[in-house]
């Protein structure tokens, strides 16, 4: 998959609210009620991310988990990591999220 040009970036995350971009990657931070909120996530999007051979960069801190989304092999964003942002706000919008 091709690395997406700054135009692209920008008009792909308008598609991925809440999402920032730093530098070659685009994160969220999610807040769940409790530590067991934030596993829950985490191994809901560690097999979606296993299924499609995308894998984040993720930090836990209690309740709260980092996701940072990069195309490692193509030395930046490309479509795939946006495709991840969304499907993982999807899943914390549902019923285990806050948000």
């Amino acid at each position: 998959m091709a690395r997406l040009t700054p135009v692209q970036i920008a008009k792909r995350m308008k598609s991925v609210p809440g999402w920032t971009r730093k530098g070659r990657e685009i994160r969220r931070r999610f807040e769940f009620e409790g530590f067991m909120g934030a596993v829950a996530f985490v191994n809901r999007v560690a097999r979606m991310a296993e299924k499609n051979d995308h894998h984040p960069d993720i930090d836990i801190r209690w309740n709260k988990v980092t996701l940072a989304l990069s195309t490692h092999s193509e030395g930046g964003l490309t479509g795939k990591d946006f495709s991840m942002a969304r499907e993982c706000s999807r899943m914390f919008s549902g019923p285990a999220g806050r948000g």
